[in-house]
């Protein structure tokens, strides 16, 4: 088993509900984002307003986070989930200024390191993160990467950085062309 988000980016309207639900389940302070949602790029999808990222934690395959902490306040669970042991963290932002997809974040506020666990209590829990709960078109979910199979799902899309080497575990169904309601090709 190994845990990964899953985002349809031809379901997501860019409305923050993601983001928002983690910032209210773990009570994040004001300027704290686990989840960041983006607009692509009119150079990548040439549809503006239509296609979104919604980014948090990759739970690499191979995360620097890892390696990069002297205080070994990350570990890798069996499952892929990447946790931060906030407790160990001595705020020295290695970490931060290690990962490639900007995951972890400093907080002024606790002088420690903060990101997201994937609800990892949640899941042991039998229940959903609370991203994927608050996402209201179903674009966002959770898959089991070892068994996950289906057309169109890409790891790297377009405007995305490619890091092979630490392999991260998010996947992306890729948006299609809208239709064009009363427009003749």
């Amino acid at each position: 088993m190994r845990y990964a988000f899953l985002l349809d980016m031809g379901k997501c309207i860019g409305c923050r509900g993601c983001a928002m639900a983690c910032k209210n389940f773990y009570n994040l302070e004001p300027e704290m984002v686990w989840r960041q949602v983006y607009p692509l790029a009119e150079a990548i999808y040439p549809h503006s307003g239509r296609a979104f990222l919604s980014l948090s934690c990759n739970h690499c395959e191979h995360p620097v986070c890892v390696t990069a902490c002297p205080t070994a306040s990350y570990t890798q669970r069996a499952d892929g989930i990447v946790v931060h042991n906030m407790e160990t963290c001595i705020g020295c932002q290695n970490c931060v200024r290690s990962c490639p997809y900007g995951a972890p974040r400093y907080s002024a506020t606790l002088g420690k390191v903060q990101k997201c666990g994937m609800c990892w209590e949640r899941l042991d829990a039998g229940l959903l993160p609370s991203c994927v709960l608050g996402c209201v078109t179903g674009a966002l979910t959770i898959i089991n990467l070892d068994d996950y199979v289906a057309p169109g799902i890409v790891q790297y899309p377009a405007g995305y950085p490619v890091m092979k080497k630490i392999s991260p575990s998010t996947r992306f169904i890729l948006p299609k062309e809208p239709v064009m309601y009363g427009v003749k090709p």
